[in-house]
């Protein structure tokens, strides 16, 4: 009998505590910028737990920092222009998360992008729903935590990017993909993304490079028939 940490569960648990641990630790930032923003404590910690989307949590306190309470409809807009990769996560994720209306509502607030990283870095329908789960909940914990601290201690802690906080969540997702990099066809399609996302990232706001470099994939499905986009992950 293998051990349970051994088990596709068992792994999937794993890189979803993992992924929560880096992911959440930035959320200090996302307190203290928000406090310094103008937003109080009470207001940053209701943005967390009812938002749970990082960058549109950034987008919106960056659009009022700019141009305070008289920005809250562009800071919404920008916020909800952000949260619609949230979507496209649910669409893909429904499938597995299966069971009914009520499962699917409880769903609804962990449907971020770590949560459906790490489902879809398994083909096991089991460690995939176990990933998703653990993922999506333990980041909400620590999340809204972490956002409580920095709100907090606020400029107490200086810049997080000096503990190199901001580089902990890329590398958390890196490190889910490179396994997954064994064709031409997912190499391809993760140079073609990258390369969309970095040469609009000077021109556009957050956000909106990761969405058009999405695209990428959803081109490269629609012009191979070999491979549907629906697949569970296995390769020809």
């Amino acid at each position: 009998m293998r051990s349970p940490n051994r088990t596709p569960e068992g792994v999937a648990a794993r890189q979803g505590l993992a992924v929560a641990l880096a992911t959440s630790a930035y959320g200090v930032s996302f307190g203290a910028v928000s406090v310094a923003s103008g937003l109080d404590v009470w207001q940053t910690c209701v943005l967390s737990l009812l938002m749970f989307t990082g960058g549109s949590q950034f987008a919106f306190v960056g659009v009022i920092a700019a141009g305070g309470v008289a920005a809250a409809p562009a800071a919404i807009a920008s916020s909800a222009l952000l949260g619609v990769r949230n979507a496209a996560y649910a669409m893909r994720m429904s499938p597995l998360v299966g069971g009914g209306a009520w499962r699917k509502a409880a769903a609804t607030p962990f449907t971020i992008d770590e949560s459906t990283a790490v489902a879809l870095a398994h083909t096991e329908p089991r460690a995939r729903q176990t990933g998703f789960w653990v993922t999506g909940v333990a980041i909400w914990v620590g999340w809204n935590l972490s956002t409580l601290l920095g709100a907090l201690l606020g400029d107490v802690l200086g810049d997080p990017r000096t503990y190199g906080l901001d580089a902990a969540a890329a590398a958390a997702f890196l490190a889910l993909l490179w396994p997954r990099l064994r064709g031409r066809q997912p190499l391809a399609v993760a140079v073609g993304a990258g390369a969309v996302a970095a040469l609009l990232t000077p021109w556009l706001m957050p956000g909106i490079p990761v969405i058009a470099a999405a695209g990428v994939a959803v081109a490269v499905g629609l012009l191979d028939r070999r491979v549907p986009i629906a697949d569970e992950g296995r390769m020809p």
